[in-house]
């Protein structure tokens, strides 16, 4: 059931169409992320949702209740922004009780209520500490914590983990997830990081120039993009150019990279037809490579060269060359004792996959 429903949100700055009519539902106990890349559009529609923005066009529904009007402090929900805004002069204690104290909640209440906070971001020792005292995370947990306190209707994140170290963030993350799971707050993070993104998330909002080009969750969202832009922009994938040349059915047939021709099984075949141009996505770790043909019916397969390799630790990136120059990469797993890469440059291949790994996506 959705707490939050957003239609045909838009705003302008200067003439700049920032937010371009969006429409979008978020469920209840969501962890919901509107990702894209900075001046996407992302902070603003948050910021709008917080009531500190106005839309120039649009409703804003929270169960069922029209807010876009509603000033921010008569909101349910809570912001954290990418400075944690902790009071200086008070505890860490006293920092999650405020919103407690401004509501003059009972004291015996308000205690249990932040002893029980403290314990679950893990920081029940550090309870009588000043913010200059702690960590970055342990500064993150507590601005969480504050937020979470008086269990509002929405917790509204945006980049909070962006100044934090990788470790950490990563740390953060397990955190941030866990928290959401236990206090069945719905969360609503922005970010640019795709990874913190896939790993975090119930759904995901691609988000490109004011327009929201998927929404999905995150395993579709990275699996079966429905754009370049989306392909493109969520990690390393193969975008090589394609034309279809028959259809059968479900079934359409693909010329790509000018070479390669197979079969493909689609979901949906009737905004497509024969002779249309777009582009043939496929993930690097869904490409294979061997030294001589795979023994296996499903896999389209084809000669190749190496033409470089790079490593990356658990796997090791390799981009080869078709016959006719045109560029493919494959993430193989370094999953063997003493070896780093399998192959050397300019020693020649057969890359194979299943086309059903991949999407068509129409230009």
């Amino acid at each position: 059931m959705a707490i939050l429903e957003i239609k045909n949100i838009s705003k302008v700055f200067e003439d700049n169409l920032v937010v371009d009519n969006i429409s979008l539902n978020i469920n209840q106990k969501e962890f919901f992320t509107l990702l894209g890349p900075s001046g996407c559009g992302k902070t603003t529609l948050l910021r709008m949702i917080a009531g500190f923005t106005k839309p120039d066009s649009g409703i804003i529904l929270l169960d069922g209740i029209d807010i876009t009007n509603l000033p921010p402090e008569k909101r349910p929900l809570h912001t954290i922004f990418q400075s944690y805004a902790l009071f200086p002069h008070m505890t860490v204690f006293d920092n999650i009780a405020f919103p407690l104290k401004m509501a003059k909640w009972n004291k015996s209440k308000l205690i249990e209520q932040v002893e029980e906070l403290l314990e679950d971001v893990q920081l029940t020792k550090f309870a009588h500490r000043y913010p200059h005292e702690l960590s970055g995370g342990q500064k993150q947990r507590v601005a969480i914590a504050r937020s979470l306190v008086d269990r509002p209707r929405i917790l509204l994140l945006d980049e909070p983990l962006s100044a934090l170290d990788a470790r950490l963030r990563e740390h953060m993350h397990v955190e941030l997830v866990k928290l959401q799971e236990e206090t069945g707050v719905t969360f609503i993070y922005v970010t640019h990081d795709q990874s913190e993104a896939l790993a975090l998330s119930s759904r995901i909002a691609v988000m490109n120039l004011g327009k929201v080009e998927q929404l999905d969750t995150p395993q579709d969202v990275y699996s079966k993009p429905e754009t370049y832009f989306v392909a493109d922009f969520l990690g390393k994938c193969n975008l090589l150019s394609a034309e279809v040349l028959a259809i059968n059915h479900n079934i359409i047939t693909l010329k790509v990279a000018d070479i390669l021709e197979f079969d493909l099984i689609i979901d949906e075949v009737e905004n497509i037809i024969v002779g249309q141009k777009g582009w043939y996505s496929i993930r690097p770790e869904k490409v294979k490579a061997k030294r001589q043909d795979p023994d296996d019916e499903d896999l389209f397969s084809v000669k190749a060269t190496v033409k470089g390799y790079y490593y990356y630790g658990d796997g090791t990136l390799y981009e080869f060359l078709l016959a006719n120059g045109t560029k493919i990469q494959s993430m193989l797993s370094n999953n063997k004792a003493t070896q780093a890469s399998f192959f050397n440059d300019n020693s020649d291949v057969i890359i194979a996959f299943e086309p059903e790994s991949g999407n068509f996506l129409v230009r």
